[in-house]
């Protein structure tokens, strides 16, 4: 079954609007653990508006099943990364300022660069995912620079998936095909929900993660996080 990696960024984000610790996101990942979740994902930026550096260093020896660390890799992160070693780093080409990953990496261009970051980052025994478009060459260029994974943006299918949910996932389901036969295991993440959750893991069974956070938080405020960790869980099943 496709792994769920719970995003607790917002959680971050509303106890950081009010001061305080409430709601404890120390508290929020072991719960979510609790509850079925497979996986911890976070995305500290350097401006700390929601996961701070004490945060990951809590989390670091509290998160019980895998913890994976996504981020820009400027020096910051790598010295988060040596400090943490979680299961896997995320690489996200977004600069500081954007409020969320909003493109993949051009990884032919940037090869060089990403192969150097990934020589450092297995040197700490970590896994290594690159975030892409769902784009052959971007994929092939994954492998080229030494990744364990790649990690298909999917705000291009959630955003057509009500058009034609056929249409939507094509691209990601011929990446998926590059990306196996290129070696790479397969990530997948952003805007996915309880809508066009099932329908990508139907057609992608390859997929091993995806990461989920804003939908997650949006539905626990109706639902109960708990029922909704259990829901997200339901829709991987195969």
């Amino acid at each position: 079954m496709t792994k769920l990696s719970v995003n607790i960024n917002k959680f971050a984000t509303l106890r950081n609007a009010r001061g305080g610790n409430r709601p404890d996101v120390l508290q929020t990942a072991k719960d979510c653990e609790r509850f079925g979740a497979e996986g911890i994902t976070i995305h500290p930026r350097p401006d700390e508006r929601h996961i701070r550096y004490d945060d990951v260093v809590a989390l670091k020896d509290a998160v019980t099943t895998e913890f994976n660390i996504e981020g820009y890799p400027n020096k910051r992160y790598l010295e988060i990364i040596a400090m943490a070693h979680p299961t896997q780093a995320t690489l996200v080409p977004d600069p500081p300022d954007v409020l969320t990953s909003n493109a993949g990496w051009d990884t032919v261009k940037n090869h060089d660069f990403l192969k150097e970051i990934i020589i450092e980052l297995k040197s700490y025994g970590v896994r290594t995912s690159i975030f892409v478009e769902p784009n052959a060459t971007m994929v092939e260029g994954a492998a080229r620079c030494g990744a364990d994974r790649v990690e298909l943006y999917t705000e291009a299918y959630a955003r057509h998936y009500h058009e034609s949910k056929e249409n939507a996932i094509a691209p990601f389901a011929e990446a998926a095909k590059v990306a196996k036969t290129a070696g790479l295991e397969i990530n997948a993440g952003h805007d996915l929900d309880l809508n066009n959750l099932k329908y990508m893991v139907n057609v992608i069974p390859e997929i091993d993660e995806v990461s989920i956070g804003h939908a997650i938080v949006c539905d626990a405020i109706y639902l109960g996080l708990e029922n909704t960790i259990q829901l997200y869980l339901r829709q991987l099943k195969k």
